[in-house]
């Protein structure tokens, strides 16, 4: 590693410390932490299996479901195993390349899973406010466009991200990375060079995918209430209104624990940074671990295939 003027020039290597101020007591909170891995990948897994084996289950909503429980297992994957690496087995340096890596699949899959829930309230928009178009808009080759575009759309945005800190950053004022994973401004706050660029193209990046999705999600199911509440029966608004809760939870702890971790990062100063570090990496362990309980319990055809299946095996 080349020190150059008090720099690191081009380093190989970066360490990650894990959760500044909480180093002694990682170890034990590396175990919920484990748990709630185990059964998001665990239930995650099950929903995607479920869905591909019930043929009953193929449809738009499900399809979606089952989206978002693979990007769920991707995104826990991506930041778990290195992360008990630190907490566990003291495990901190991770490659510069590596590293870049895993902050671009993060991004990527957080951003997926954004575009995921803003195709299930359209989903759920065109469902109940205009029923008996629904099997018409939401064709196979709508599905098969909006699950390209999903995907397309963070990796067109959040690429650049990874050259700009690529081919700019040379020298950068220290290799240890105040952070539990590799994030984009842990890294960018590295550098011993201009970084505006860098800012300026994060913020921009984050509001033209989460800004963009909260609005129209919001606009969605701000016209879903609107229609709810116009049925004239009580048993109809009650049925309609229940095949949005699990989305409404869903969207809600997904984006309010996004723009908290994202607003503390860049104008926080004055939160401590242990409790920055937490809270991040907890909005990127709790969606995963909460969604399939959520879609679980609320998802009556996922509970009778459920039902079905361990009756076969308990018998």
């Amino acid at each position: 590693m080349l020190t150059v003027n008090g720099s690191v020039f081009m380093p190989s290597v970066l360490t990650l410390i894990g959760i500044p101020g909480l180093e002694s007591v990682q170890c034990w909170i590396g175990i919920p932490f484990c748990v709630m891995y185990v059964i998001a990948v665990i239930g995650n897994s099950l929903i995607v299996f479920i869905i591909k084996t019930e043929k009953s289950l193929h449809m738009p909503m499900y399809i979606f479901l089952a989206m978002l429980a693979a990007t769920d297992v991707g995104l826990s994957t991506c930041i778990l195993p290195k992360m008990l690496g630190i907490f566990w087995f003291h495990s901190p340096d991770i490659f510069y390349d590596a590293c870049l890596l895993q902050m671009g699949l993060i991004h990527i899959l957080q951003a997926a899973e954004s575009g995921i829930l803003l195709a299930m309230a359209l989903d759920r928009y065109v469902a109940i406010c205009n029923p008996l178009r629904h099997a018409t808009i939401f064709s196979q080759q709508l599905l098969t466009n909006l699950g390209i575009g999903v995907i397309l759309r963070p990796v067109i945005l959040i690429f650049p991200s990874l050259l700009l800190i690529k081919c700019r950053f040379k020298h950068y004022r220290t290799t240890v990375i105040s952070h539990s994973y590799c994030e984009h401004m842990a890294i960018v706050k590295l550098a011993a060079e201009d970084v505006r660029i860098n800012k300026i193209y994060g913020l921009f990046v984050a509001f033209a995918i989460l800004g963009f999705d909260i609005i129209f999600i919001t606009v969605s199911y701000v016209q879903i209430f609107i229609t709810v509440f116009q049925l004239p029966q009580k048993e109809a608004r009650l049925k309609a209104f229940n095949t949005c809760i699990a989305h409404i939870c869903v969207f809600l702890q997904f984006y309010l624990l996004a723009f908290f971790s994202f607003f503390t990062h860049r104008f926080g100063s004055h939160i401590p940074r242990y409790v920055h570090i937490l809270l991040s990496s907890l909005y990127l362990l709790v969606p995963p671990f909460l969604n399939p309980i959520v879609y679980g319990v609320k998802t009556k055809q996922i509970r009778d295939v459920l039902y079905i299946l361990f009756s076969k095996k308990c018998s």
